[in-house]
């Protein structure tokens, strides 16, 4: 995306599809012009619906993290597709950090958009004002939202209130205008996120509880995640108390990741079948969740190692499909891609859309691993406590005796890692990986990137990267560059 342009959107049809082409700054033939745009609450609704909600989702940051990092490994169907960002070939003209920038940006200029035609928008009752002060706060938080993924991936340390963040932008740029802007301090961006958040706290009814649209616990929980990336243990730890409910169950949790229940899910990007919605699956297969169903890309080894230590763990018995072929001398069988097969599983698709499931940002698994680094981190650090919240994800996960013991922490080092390991067991394939070892392996002993030699179909390829490494922040897309003279790239690029 060049720069942050804006079109003018045509209201005649609500687009339901993920491109980013829109972003572009084109007047078409046919669209209307902002004083048509919007008339009552009810279109701003319907924007709002869908070309909002319709964007937002972390495909690409589940897609970069798991081929990046420890999640995956070659799989036998693989012609080369993701290899090159697999090997840790990543810079300024890779398709995934410009797809992430896109992707949050055009969420934010649509929302921008909406903020400007909301004031075409007069009510005259109360229930009008109301309504439409939900629709607004339901966009701004979804702009907050797509804001801390920003930082988070771009910025080489979010926790750093005077660090370069990314491009602030509150306005709808005129047509025909060029600005081109600059790069920010994280405090900037900060300050805009807890304006939307208050906001949007203070103006969404409490009756809004439907998980895939924003309700006040999707505002708790990403100000949570916002809060322990910024190493503020204790506004961490009041939202994500605030956020979290009840874990699901062994019995009940794989009925979430087939989107035939809510679950523990605090809110999901729906993706229904139909439309040219994107497929997170695809990301690893080109037709089903299968062994034989194109699989160009399986579980790391290691990953699944950590599964399989424990066989009556619902991510064991449910993650790994039933078609895995698990090889036990993998290590030594020089064929180990087409004998040692592991079928990523967490996304199993729908009846009619194989490779489709709706995008479950937010969960309280998530929550509770927070709680559980806010008492690591707190002034008077509680490894007691932060040992039994662990052992909660773990004890939820079982569906036979034994269960698991309560892990005893010798140090706060010993805490992060065990931290560090749930994170990567419980929230594997959902985008977290790649943040999670840039901001705790240090703390963790240094655990970083952890590849098995089997993991690429050429063996002696790099296991890992220096904690150190400039690749653990990503590059501003060379399209942004090329288009932007004010825009500052992050070092190593």
């Amino acid at each position: 995306m060049k720069k942050i342009k804006y079109i003018f959107l045509s209201l005649g049809s609500l687009i339901l599809i993920s491109s980013c082409s829109d972003a572009l700054d084109i007047v078409q033939k046919g669209e209307i012009y902002r004083a048509d745009a919007f008339k009552t609450v009810a279109d701003l609704r319907g924007f709002l619906v869908g070309d909002i909600y319709s964007r937002v989702n972390n495909t690409t940051e589940i897609a970069f993290t798991s081929i990046f990092t420890d999640e995956v490994g070659i799989g036998p169907s693989n012609g080369g597709q993701a290899k090159e960002l697999h090997r840790f070939q990543l810079n300024a003209n890779s398709d995934e950090p410009s797809a992430l920038w896109s992707t949050h940006y055009t969420v934010i200029n649509r929302v921008n958009r909406l903020l400007e035609f909301a004031d075409l928008v007069v009510t005259t009752n109360a229930t009008d004002l109301a309504a439409k002060n939900a629709v607004l706060a339901e966009a701004r938080a979804l702009r907050a939202y797509s804001y801390i993924q920003l930082v988070s991936f771009f910025s080489v340390d979010p926790a750093n209130p005077n660090a370069l963040g990314v491009i602030l932008s509150t306005t709808v740029d005129k047509p025909n205008l060029v600005i081109d802007r600059p790069r920010v301090s994280n405090q900037l961006i900060y300050d805009l996120i807890e304006s939307d958040f208050a906001f949007a706290q203070a103006y969404l009814p409490a009756t809004a509880t439907n998980y895939k649209f924003v309700t006040q616990k999707f505002i708790d929980a990403a100000r949570a995640r916002m809060y322990i990336y910024r190493k503020d243990y204790v506004k961490a730890k009041q939202y994500a108390t605030a956020a979290t409910g009840a874990l699901s169950t062994a019995n009940t949790y794989n009925g979430m990741w087939g989107d035939a229940a809510q679950g523990e899910c605090i809110f999901a990007a729906s993706r229904p079948s139909g439309g040219t919605w994107s497929n997170i699956s695809s990301t690893w297969y080109f037709n089903l969740t299968s062994a034989t169903g194109g699989c160009f890309l399986d579980m790391g080894r290691n990953l699944f190692n950590l599964y399989d230590q424990f066989p009556n763990d619902v991510r064991r018995a449910t993650w790994i499909d039933a078609t895995a072929m698990v090889d036990p001398a993998y290590a030594t069988n020089f064929y180990y891609v087409t004998t040692d097969v592991l079928p990523i599983n967490k996304y199993p698709g729908k009846t009619s859309q194989p490779l489709r499931n709706d995008l479950k940002l937010f969960r309280n698994s998530e929550m509770v691993l927070i709680l559980a680094e806010c008492e690591v981190g707190s002034a008077t650090p509680n490894l007691a406590a932060a040992a039994a919240l662990v052992r909660s994800i773990r004890t939820a996960r079982t569906f036979a005796n034994p269960l698991p013991a309560l892990p005893v922490y010798g140090n706060a080092q010993a805490a992060w890692a065990d931290i560090l390991l749930e994170r990567r067991k419980e929230l594997a394939f959902e985008g977290h990986r790649y943040l999670d070892i840039k901001r705790l392996a240090a703390l963790a002993g240094n655990q970083g990137i952890t590849r098995d030699n089997t993991d690429d179909d050429i063996v002696d390829q790099p296991l890992t990267l220096a904690l150190s490494d400039y690749r653990f922040t990503l590059p501003i897309p060379q399209s942004e560059i090329a288009g932007n003279v004010n825009i500052q790239q992050n070092p190593g690029y």
